[in-house]
């Protein structure tokens, strides 16, 4: 459990070490980048492209944050042996200090990669994405944090935060001086082991959060780049890229979701087709012009109105709200993509693929004005759907703006075969009129649904 341990707090300070390193490498190709172009046609070496550089430190991380999974329990019983009071609040502000410094360096008059207004594009892009990622697996995941104040715990919404803005740092001024990545993830290393100390959150959870906030940055910039169809507005410091000629993409969705069927029929929980959004992150590489291999990353929400239930008898008469905690479901999937261009600037994209759904469990309460809680409720029962198979089906027609940026619209075909297990509270099983309505321990719910949107779309 040790090695364990010392893994994990090795991975979040040595973090800043490595973007460091990653910074003087930079400018050691910089010279090279910018005056001799890298020909199409050349062989770059796996490990040395791009892309696999830049994610190298969130594999290491997520790596960290699942290795150290099963013992997370056991360094939070370190930290309450030794820290047991311990309690600050400076990551509550410390995880914004990296961006603050890019805005102050900006305003002074440093110049670094990009000037103001590009630079707000890309933060809000980056922040944008991260929220996507850390709200659809907080919510879907649903761990309990370590001092049992909310079921919100993994990954660390801070320590995403954190690292999102130690990257920002890093990409603004990186290339102007390594002290800046060195202070700006040191930071944001402190943020995360503020969280642990003050009990917020388990150390698997300060893991992935890291690995977040680093992706959602590149990404961020990834598209803003794409955007600006260059790597900077101060191109003496960063070197053009170009698109290798085929549709691969990377894009950020999102839209609403549609029922075709109601998820509740069969425990009559709701009574209507469930309207909701769906949002997330797609991309796929194209071995040709036609053909290539993608997939999603997509999590999708639907509300349920409340329900008006009546018990009449001879002795009385009362009006209850069923009110069900909105469905959600986590999906990924992988398959096939088609793509033809069939007029200037103008693509159109077909896909099945296939893959798991993880959908979030949740409440069920009953409100009535004459139940005797501060809130006029009770919980009646909870329900967790299994996790399942999910068939997608899908087109998008795209308008490219330039050879490496598109809007794209999409609708998609999803379907989920799971069962929805229900667990009834002691109000129900002591009560035999609410025993026979509520009867089902659980349902076979036929989960269909169709999406429409818009995707951002970044080729590659």
């Amino acid at each position: 459990m040790m090695n364990k341990l010392v893994l994990a707090f090795f991975m979040l300070l040595t973090l800043c070490l490595y973007k460091a390193q990653d910074t003087l490498q930079q400018e050691n190709n910089l010279s090279h980048s910018i005056s001799e172009p890298p020909a199409l046609s050349a062989k770059v070496p796996f490990l040395k492209k791009e892309w696999v550089q830049k994610s190298i430190a969130p594999t290491l991380l997520f790596t960290a944050s699942a290795t150290t999974w099963g013992e997370r329990k056991n360094i939070r019983d370190i930290r309450n042996r030794y820290l047991p009071d311990f309690k600050a609040s400076f990551d509550d502000y410390l995880q914004y200090a990296p961006a603050a410094t890019v805005y102050g360096l900006k305003l002074a008059g440093i110049k670094g990669r990009n000037n103001i207004g590009r630079v707000t594009l890309s933060y809000a892009t980056s922040l944008a994405i991260m929220g996507i990622i850390v709200n659809s697996v907080k919510y879907t995941s649903k761990v309990e944090r370590p001092d049992a104040s909310a079921k919100n715990s993994f990954p660390s919404g801070h320590a995403a935060m954190a690292f999102a803005n130690a990257s920002f740092l890093h990409k603004e001024y990186g290339l102007v001086n390594p002290a800046y990545s060195i202070g700006g993830y040191g930071a944001a290393t402190l943020t995360g082991l503020g969280r642990n100390l003050n009990n917020r959150h388990w150390m698997p959870d300060i893991l992935a959060g890291a690995g977040v906030g680093i992706i959602s940055t590149e990404l961020g910039y990834f598209f803003i780049d794409k955007f600006y169809k260059n790597k900077g507005d101060n191109l003496s410091l960063l070197s053009r890229i170009e698109s290798n000629g085929y549709p691969s993409f990377l894009s950020i969705k999102v839209g609403s979701a549609l029922a075709t069927t109601n998820f509740l029929k069969e425990s009559e929980l709701d009574n209507r087709k469930q309207v909701g959004f769906d949002a997330g992150l797609e991309g796929a590489y194209f071995f040709s012009k036609k053909w290539g291999i993608g997939g999603d990353l997509s999590f999708s929400s639907f509300p349920i109105k409340p329900q008006r239930l009546t018990l009449d008898d001879e002795e009385h008469y009362e009006n209850f709200d069923i009110t069900t905690q909105s469905l959600g479901f986590l999906n990924f999937g992988l398959g096939p993509y088609f793509s033809h261009e069939f007029a200037k600037n103008w693509e159109v994209m077909l896909k099945a693929t296939g893959g798991y759904s993880i959908p979030a469990s949740g409440k069920i309460f009953v409100k009535s004005e004459h139940i005797g809680t501060p809130d006029n409720q009770l919980e009646l029962a909870t329900y967790k759907p299994s996790k399942a198979f999910r068939l997608n089906l899908g087109s998008a027609i795209t308008y490219k703006f330039n050879p490496e940026l598109g809007i794209t619209a999409y609708a998609e075909y999803n379907q989920i075969k799971s069962t929805m297990n229900y667990h009834f509270s002691d109000l129900v099983k002591d009560d035999e009129e609410m025993n026979e309505v509520f009867n089902t321990s659980f349902a076979k719910e036929k989960v269909r649904y169709i999406t429409i949107g818009l995707r951002l779309t970044a080729y590659f």
